[in-house]
């Protein structure tokens, strides 16, 4: 059974570094020049702002951080079956997606 995607489980697999990136997430956090220690900051930090306990893929959640420069992250993270955390994505919530870092735009579904 996955563990829950609570941010106290976030975090401490985060401390164990017991979290890989996805092959979609690296691609992202690539392209929009998101580094692993940004992340890491982040998801420390973070708090769970969405859960998404009937992803088809497994329970999830959408955990807001702060990179070290302040910059809002946000990152969808799941646990696979072996209890490892997984980022799925991670992106700076920016519009027309989200009005804020905490508010989706117009429209905008989970």
């Amino acid at each position: 059974m996955r563990p829950s995607v609570t941010i106290a489980a976030v975090r401490a697999a985060v401390l164990a570094d017991q979290w890989a990136l996805t092959r979609h997430a690296r691609e992202r956090m690539g392209r929009r020049r998101i580094g692993d220690e940004q992340l890491v900051h982040a998801l420390a930090a973070g708090e769970v702002i969405e859960d998404y306990p009937t992803d088809p893929r497994g329970p999830s959640a959408l955990v807001l951080g702060r990179a070290p420069d302040g910059t809002p992250l946000h990152a969808v993270c799941a646990f696979d079956p072996s209890g490892t955390l997984l980022v799925i994505t991670a992106y700076v919530p920016e519009s027309p997606h989200w009005l804020d870092e905490r508010t989706r735009g117009a429209g905008q579904s989970p």
